[in-house]
């Protein structure tokens, strides 16, 4: 089965899932998740990259690490991700986010994401592919 990603209902907040045969694969389908809550994936061009790196001592922290990570850098570099690439080595990841500028008129963000959560955070195999999820506050 291909990585996909999905939202689940969670009160206020959003949760988000990714699936992959690997755990990179399942990080990288969740921050499509994540982006996918503030617009359509579709109309965020893939022009510029950057690298994010960050550590934690096992899965679930490394997994809120790296998507806390991307959601600082969608606020301070006021950009959308639509395109990812992240590998795993132990408890340190580096990835690559592709993504451009906020256009508030052709991305209409719905919700500035503030952070993710320990709320439903699971990150582990199942049914032989990866899943990660969590909620994150909007």
């Amino acid at each position: 089965m291909a990585g996909h990603w999905e939202h689940f209902p969670h009160e206020a907040d959003v949760g988000i899932r990714g699936f992959g045969a690997t755990l990179a694969e399942a990080f990288e389908q969740a921050a499509l998740a994540m982006s996918a809550t503030v617009c359509e994936l579709g109309v965020i061009k893939a022009q510029e990259s950057i690298t994010i790196e960050c550590e934690a001592p096992d899965r679930e922290l490394l997994f809120v690490e790296w998507l806390n990570a991307l959601i600082y850098q969608m606020s301070t570099r006021k950009m959308l991700f639509s395109r990812f690439s992240v590998q795993l080595d132990g408890g340190q990841l580096h990835a690559e986010a592709w993504g451009e500028p906020v256009d508030r008129t052709r991305h209409e963000p719905a919700v500035e994401i503030k952070g993710a959560t320990y709320t439903s955070l699971r990150v582990a195999q199942q049914a032989g592919e990866w899943v990660a999820q969590t909620v994150v506050d909007v």
